[in-house]
């Protein structure tokens, strides 16, 4: 008995709403419209009562008016999500870079203590993972303490490193970029001695078996084995990094930085700024987080590992 197999369509013949739904940019996309809708209806909702506070007759307010209203405020209680993008070009494209009103310069001054924090927590944090690794006693000594530091409020800890360093003189980029070093090496040494400790025990005596010194297999296995480790604590550790930077500008009173964005949006009720600032800040870590998966891909490419 012969079976008569139905023809298959090619991919170009599919309808329009499979194709788009088949990949990523479709489902994101009405992901992204369904925030956008729910961001639109709460910002209608909570500014609302503002709106009929400061409208000249409140009773005549209501409907499409009241939306209007509420769309259209100065200093609304949550900005609508046009507010936001336009505010987002008004202070990254129509000004100068180096303006003190121009989020780029604010984002710029950011991303210099997040960059010098992450590369000090990250060499802190791999120097502790390769002494726990190579010392059993140091692992049990120091990954309690370790574990620890993390459990203290950083909104507690920024003051008093900032206090501390600004008594011996030490002001500005230096204490912003302690605090994204303590918040960035936890990962960072947590990733590196899962994967420091990841070769099997098979693999281990191998090199046993052909005298390898220790150092020999630190770097023939060890450090091969963790450099995929490496790199997701590292995704984790230079987002964390940024918010390290942006609590360290809280407590200082800084004149720029994006904490010092939101802190001026704080004290003058403009929320629209603190929002833009916000994306800003977002943005900024997503870009870094792409970069060091670009920097990931290609060292995996050329060790000859799987990505």
């Amino acid at each position: 008995m012969t079976t008569i197999e139905s023809p298959t369509l090619p991919a170009s013949a599919a309808p329009l709403p499979s194709r788009l739904m088949a990949g990523n940019a479709g489902p994101v996309a009405i992901l992204l419209l369904a925030l956008a809708l729910i961001w639109y209806a709460t910002a209608v909702w909570l500014n609302a009562p503002f709106a009929r506070q400061i409208a000249s007759d409140p009773q005549a307010l209501h409907g499409w008016g009241l939306v209007e209203a509420t769309m259209g405020m100065e200093r609304p209680v949550l900005p609508a999500p046009h507010q936001v993008a336009q505010e987002l070009y008004r202070s990254v494209l129509t000004l100068p870079p180096n303006s003190k009103r121009s989020l780029v310069y604010h984002a710029w001054v950011t991303l210099a203590s997040t960059l010098l924090g992450f590369g000090m927590g990250s060499i802190v944090g791999i120097l502790l993972a390769i002494m726990m690794v190579h010392g059993r006693a140091l692992q049990k000594s120091l990954l309690p303490w370790i574990i620890a530091s993390q459990t203290s409020p950083i909104l507690a800890i920024a003051p008093i490193v900032i206090v501390v360093l600004g008594s011996i003189g030490l002001k500005g980029l230096v204490p912003k970029a302690l605090i994204s070093a303590y918040l960035c090496f936890f990962p960072v040494t947590i990733g590196m001695v899962k994967g420091l400790t990841s070769p099997e025990p098979m693999q281990l005596d191998l090199m046993r078996t052909y005298h390898a010194s220790g150092t020999q297999t630190f770097l023939k296995l060890r450090w091969p084995a963790a450099v995929p480790f490496l790199f997701a604590s590292l995704k984790v550790a230079i987002a964390i990094s940024l918010v390290g930077a942006i609590v360290g500008e809280l407590p200082t009173g800084a004149q720029a930085g994006l904490g010092a964005r939101l802190l001026t949006g704080s004290y003058y009720g403009q929320t629209v700024q603190i929002w833009a600032a916000l994306f800003a800040a977002a943005f900024v870590a997503a870009g870094m987080v792409a970069l060091t998966g670009l920097a990931e891909r290609l060292t995996l490419r050329a060790m000859g590992l799987p990505r």
